[in-house]
């Protein structure tokens, strides 16, 4: 039996996910999880594996399995890092799903959607980083590495997961970007600055590209930065069928991610189903 003592360890956690140069973000979701376990506690502290197990039980009445599991996975790595390996619980097991869901896959057609009633609104800025990301397929938290050295050579070196990895930049794009870097007068480093000089975040370039959704008439859910690496996976792959390359370009340790992100909608599958013609 354990007793959970919060503030005092996850302080000292805190610097051990630093230390393990976890980026920013998975910092703060591995906390928040924690959080999440020491507020279900309640004012019983004690941590048995049945009392996880229970937690466990109740997590799967309020969230999908892939949450649950992902809420799991950081409980046991602080578990472990307690050296309280006997607390730790299996994941549930679940079928990865084949297709996502049409209302949450964003089309082509409505990214450009989106670049042209940005431009059409005189939103250069947000256009160009929408057109950035959907066609080097980096992570919004990537986007500070197209420096305008990067613009110059054709290739950022970018810095993700832990990882090192290069990222060229076409033609057109480089194009684009050369002509905003003389309008804006930026000599040097990132291109993407927020009006207080500071790299672009996910913050605000989500709440950019949600105000030309609404003008453009694409559904919201489908409009987020994520959404636009996957419309490059998806675009790339239906080019060259190579996912062990593409999980290079994106920067994945395992293939089994990259499978996620060249996932379409139940629909197209549907389509080639009817063009097989095997019902008479």
């Amino acid at each position: 039996m354990r007793q959970f003592e919060y503030l005092e360890d996850i302080r000292k956690y805190r610097l051990y996910l630093l230390e393990m140069e976890k980026s920013t973000a998975t910092i703060e979701k591995y906390l928040r999880d924690i959080r999440k376990f020491s507020s279900w506690l309640g004012a019983d502290r004690e941590v048995t594996k049945e009392r996880v197990i229970e937690y466990k039980h109740a997590l799967t009445e309020r969230y999908k399995t892939s949450s649950v599991n992902s809420m799991l996975v950081a409980l046991n790595m602080y578990f472990r890092y307690l050296g309280w390996e006997e607390c730790c619980v299996r994941g549930l097991k679940c079928q990865q799903q084949m297709f996502i869901g049409s209302r949450k896959e964003l089309k082509q057609e409505e990214y450009l959607r989106l670049v042209e009633t940005a431009l059409q609104k005189g939103q250069e800025q947000i256009a160009l980083v929408m057109e950035t990301i959907a066609s080097t397929g980096i992570r919004i938290s990537e986007l500070r590495y197209i420096t305008v050295e990067a613009v110059q050579q054709g290739c950022a070196n970018v810095n993700g997961k832990g990882k090192s990895r290069q990222v060229f930049i076409v033609k057109e794009l480089r194009k684009k970007l050369s002509k905003y870097l003389k309008q804006k007068k930026i000599k040097s480093g990132p291109i993407f600055l927020s009006q207080k000089g500071n790299p672009l975040d996910r913050s605000n370039v989500w709440t950019k590209m949600k105000k030309i959704a609404e003008i453009a008439g694409v559904a919201g859910e489908k409009v987020f930065p994520h959404n636009l690496r996957h419309l490059f996976a998806r675009a790339y792959y239906h080019k060259n069928k190579d996912i062990f390359y593409l999980a290079d370009i994106l920067g994945h340790a395992s293939v089994n991610t990259t499978r996620i992100y060249t996932r379409t909608a139940g629909e197209n599958h549907l389509r080639i189903l009817e063009k097989l013609k095997l019902v008479i």
